[in-house]
This record gives structure tokens, sequence and C-alpha cells, in this order.
């Protein structure tokens, strides 16, 4: 065996699930288990923006790789693809050319929406919460147009590796002068809705989802550092929301919105239904995984709905539904061999309080104190309750996992 090369093997393979959007814990296992595979030891460490993996080889020389990890993407159908690979390298045990081989042909078979149905996914994400959240027909298409341009925006970006917050307040902007200048034109009566609905597709979901997810595996440093990008990304979103508004206020005097709808459940669910097909091709989704996250998220809604009809609080209700999507997402990765985070944040989307977020911002922009400080502290709670959910749930599906090992550990050397 050459062990430099599994060595760069692993390395690689560690890179690609990171510039993903794996979750930590996820790298570092998946390099484990292979090194065990093959009888040796290892330490990984990874953090967001680095990945080093040494090893003792048999003959007793220590070997050790670096590797630097870039800006992360919303890959995750290569997160399966590469996790998947991982599985196979630990059940056959090929050589390390083999290995490298097989990298090579999963690099080149990964599946990418192109720039059209790219712009489709944003699209409907954006119109579908623009709904959601108490829009109309016109206000749907007003941040359908705003998501187009989020996505091309956003691609031009990528391109040039500008970092995250300079480009999300620098996306920000139009996402919310846009449903401005539209209701200003009289072509949308509900400005607010339709930013509420876009603000919802830059919102960092994954960067969240997996900062409670690291924390909850003791990688703590990581989990914390994505938490403070997610901070940084939701002030760039307010400071870009404030530019468009005073823009709007400076050129035509602002623009009034209308109160937002009080929509049926059948129309939630609608909307729900739209936003989580258009996120799962933004996540790059593919095959029935999207029927099956989409089937997530409007469980969750669903049960958040006859929750809050059962006269129990909306924290309840949020903390409930998010317990049960993060148990609906274990049971699918475990059916389907398939990670979990990919149910996860489709199902929990819906949740998300895109609403107090936008409003939280409008009223620190106005100076508004008090509206500020309680659409803030709804805001702060709601994602604290859905922190809380995936963290009750992912602890005790580690402590299975864990005593199910311990177990079959106990068995085998009996």
């Amino acid at each position: 065996m050459d062990y430099n090369k599994l060595l760069d093997f692993t390395v690689d393979l560690g890179y690609e699930l990171s510039m993903c959007g794996a979750e930590t814990y996820r790298v570092e296992e998946s390099i484990t288990r292979i090194f065990a595979a093959y009888g040796i030891e290892a330490e990984v460490f990874a953090i967001p923006n680095n990945l080093m993996v040494s090893i003792i080889r048999p003959d007793g020389k220590p070997t050790t790789r670096m590797r630097r990890i870039g800006i992360h993407g919303n890959d995750l159908d290569g997160v399966q693809l590469f996790t998947n690979l991982s599985r196979r390298i630990c059940r056959e045990k090929p050589d390390a050319d083999t290995a490298m081989e097989l990298l090579a042909q999963a690099r080149r078979s990964r599946s990418r929406y192109n720039i059209f149905l790219s712009m489709l996914g944003y699209f409907l994400a954006a119109a579908g919460f623009a709904l959601f959240f108490g829009g109309g027909w016109a206000d749907m298409l007003s941040a359908g147009i705003s998501g187009i341009l989020v996505c091309l925006i956003s691609r031009f970006f990528d391109k040039l590796r500008a970092n995250t917050f300079f480009s999300t307040l620098l996306t920000s902007i139009p996402l919310a002068f846009i449903p401005y200048f539209l209701g200003f034109l009289g072509l949308s009566s509900r400005p607010d809705a339709a930013i509420i609905g876009t603000v919802m597709v830059l919102i960092p979901g994954l960067l969240f989802t997996n900062g409670i997810r690291d924390i909850i595996f003791g990688d703590t440093n990581s989990g914390v550092n994505r938490i403070i990008q997610v901070a940084m990304i939701a002030v760039a979103i307010a400071c870009g929301t404030a530019v468009a508004l005073g823009l709007s206020n400076l050129l035509w005097g602002g623009t009034e919105s209308a109160a937002l709808l009080d929509h049926s459940f059948p129309i939630q669910i609608l909307a729900c239904v739209i936003g989580c097909v258009g996120f799962s091709v933004i996540f790059n989704i593919h095959g029935p995984g999207i029927c099956l996250c989409v089937l997530g998220g409007a469980l969750c809604w669903s049960v958040h709905t006859l929750v809050t009809l059962a006269g129990l609080p909306e924290m309840a209700a949020v903390f409930i539904a998010t317990v049960l999507a993060a148990i609906y997402a274990e049971v699918m990765a475990r059916v389907r061999r398939a990670p979990a985070i990919g149910y996860l944040i489709i199902g929990l989307i819906i949740l998300i309080p895109g609403s107090s977020l936008y409003y939280t911002i409008y009223n620190l922009i106005m100076s508004n104190s008090q509206a500020f400080s309680s659409y803030g502290i709804k805001t702060v709670t709601v994602a604290g309750l859905m922190a809380a959910g995936i963290l009750l749930v992912s602890t005790i599906v580690h402590l299975w996992i864990t005593w199910k090992q311990r177990k079959s550990a106990a068995q085998y050397k009996k």
C-alpha cells in the first residue's frame, strides 16, 4: 500500500465533502473510518476553512497532510455522492491508485443544475415563500423576479470568489429595491411579502444547521465559526435592505405595503411545497430525494398548524415541529442510506423566521425601538427553539449509535 497516496486520497475526499457543505463530524469520521478499514490509526482535525490529517505508518514514520478549504457550497447531492464513496472504500478497501480513480469518477459524475434550472429554483423559492408569508399572486411574481436576480448576482460573485459578507450585502440591495420599485409602480401591493420571500433565499439555513450539529458532536470551534458566519450574513442582509429602503425614500418617498394576507391552510401548504421545491434545486438535490424533502417540509408545517390549533403557544409549535422534522430526517437518512442534512434543512426551512427577521431589520432602520425589540426577541427565540429541537434529536440519535457500536464491539470480542 502506498500510504502517501492513500493520505492524499483521504485529504482530497475530505476537501470535496467540505466544499459541498458537509458537517465537520462527517468529514472527520469519513477519513477516520477509511484509515481504520486499512488498519491505520489516523488523527483528523477539520474546521470550516482547514483540514489536517496525520497518520503513523507501519514503519513508524508520521505523515501529515494539510489543505485549506475555500468558501463552502450548498451541494447536498455532492455530500451524498462523496459520503457513499467513503463507504464504498471502507467496504472494498481498494489500493490507493484505484481509490484515486474512483474519486476522479465521482467528481466527473456530479450532477449540477444548469443556469436556467437554477434560476427556476430561486424563482420558486422566493415566490413560494412570498405567498406563504402573506403575499398575493402579484407579490409572488415580484419576489420571483428578485429571486432570479439574486441567483445571477450570486453566481457572478462566486466566480469572482468574493467574500460572503460583501456579496450578500450587494445582493441584498436589489433584492429589496425591486419589490419597493414594483410597489411604487402599483404592480405589487405588498412589497414587504415579496422582500421576505426573497430574503429567505439568502438566509444561511445550511450554515445554521451545520453549526448546531457541529456543536452537538463536540466540534465547538467549527460550530461557533459557522454561527458567527450566520450572524455576519444577517448583518449584511440588514445593511443591504437598509440601503434599498433609503434609496426608495430618496427617489420617490418610499412605498407603503398593504396588510399581509392570512391565507388558508391549503394555500399555506401549496406555498410550502413551491418554496421547498425551489430550495431543493438551490441545494442541488436530485431524483426522488426532492419529493421526500418537500414531503418533510409539508409535514413540518402541518404539525406546526395542528399544534397551534390545539391551543398551544406558537413557540411550543415551533419546537415540536422541529423535533418531528429532525426525526423524519434521521429516519429518511437510514431508510435511503443518505445524509440526514438534506431532509433536515428542507424540512425546517418553513420554520425559519423570515418575516420576523425582516421586520426586525425594518424597525431598526425606522428607529422604532419597541417593535425592533419585539421582533428581535421573537426571531432569536424561534432560532433558539429550532436549535434546541435539532440538538435534542441529534443527541439522542448519537447516543443510540454509540451504544449500538459498543454493543456490537462487545459481542465481537465474545
